[in-house]
C-alpha cells in the first residue's frame, strides 16, 4: 500500500489532486481511498489530505500518520511546518518550488527522495491560474508512478469537462518538469 499526504492551502485543490490519484488507481483495477482533513477552514486556510493505494481492498479508515509520499501544493507552507514530518524511511517529498532541490534540501534539512517542480509557474501558463492540483499530480507520478500519466485522463475528464484539456496539459508538463533527486 502507497500512503499518501497532500499538504496545499483551502482553494488550492488538495482535496481534488487525492480524489483524482485515487481514481486513477480505481480506474485501473486497484484499490483507493482518498479523503480531507479540516474543520471551518476558509479559503487560503491550511488543508491537508489522505489517500491510498493498494493492490487489496483497504481496511483502514483513520488519517495517515506516517506517509510514503508527502505532496506540498504550496511553497509558503514549508515556513510554518515541517512536510516530511511522519514521512517513512525511503519516503519521497514532492514539493512545489522554483527553488533547486539542493537549495531545499539544505532549508530543510531533508537528506530523503525530493522531486521539485515549479507548479505555480506552469498552473499560471497553462491554466491562466495559480491553482496547482493538477500539475502537482504529474510531479507526483513523476517521482512515485503511483499510477500512470494515462490512466489519469479519465479522472481529469470526469472531474473538469470542458477544461479537462488544460489540466492534463498542466499536469504532462509538470510530469516532464519535474526534477527528482534520490
Amino acid at each position: 500500500m502507497i500512503e499518501m499526504r497532500f499538504h496545499g492551502r483551502g482553494g488550492q485543490g488538495a482535496v481534488t489532486s487525492a480524489e483524482l490519484v485515487a481514481q486513477a488507481a480505481i480506474d485501473t483495477g486497484k484499490c483507493a481511498t482518498a479523503f480531507p482533513s479540516f474543520g471551518p477552514e476558509r479559503r487560503g486556510a491550511p488543508v491537508v489530505a489522505f489517500a491510498r493505494v493498494a493492490d487489496e481492498p483497504i481496511r483502514v479508515r483513520a488519517k495517515v500518520y506516517t506517509p510514503d509520499v508527502v505532496i506540498v501544493l504550496d511553497p509558503s507552507l514549508l515556513d510554518i511546518a515541517n512536510p516530511a514530518e511522519g514521512l517513512r524511511d525511503g519516503g519521497t517529498l514532492v514539493i512545489n518550488s522554483s527553488k533547486d532541490p539542493q537549495t531545499l534540501r539544505k532549508e530543510l534539512g531533508y537528506s530523503g527522495k525530493l522531486a521539485v517542480v515549479d507548479a505555480s509557474r506552469i498552473a499560471r501558463e497553462v491554466i491562466g491560474l495559480p491553482i496547482t492540483n493538477t500539475t502537482m499530480v504529474g510531479a507526483l507520478v513523476k517521482a512515485t508512478g503511483v499510477v500512470d500519466v494515462a490512466a489519469l485522463e479519465g479522472p481529469f475528464q470526469r472531474r473538469f469537462g470542458k477544461i479537462a484539456a488544460r489540466n492534463l496539459q498542466a499536469m504532462k508538463r509538470a510530469w516532464e518538469e519535474t526534477v527528482v533527486a534520490e
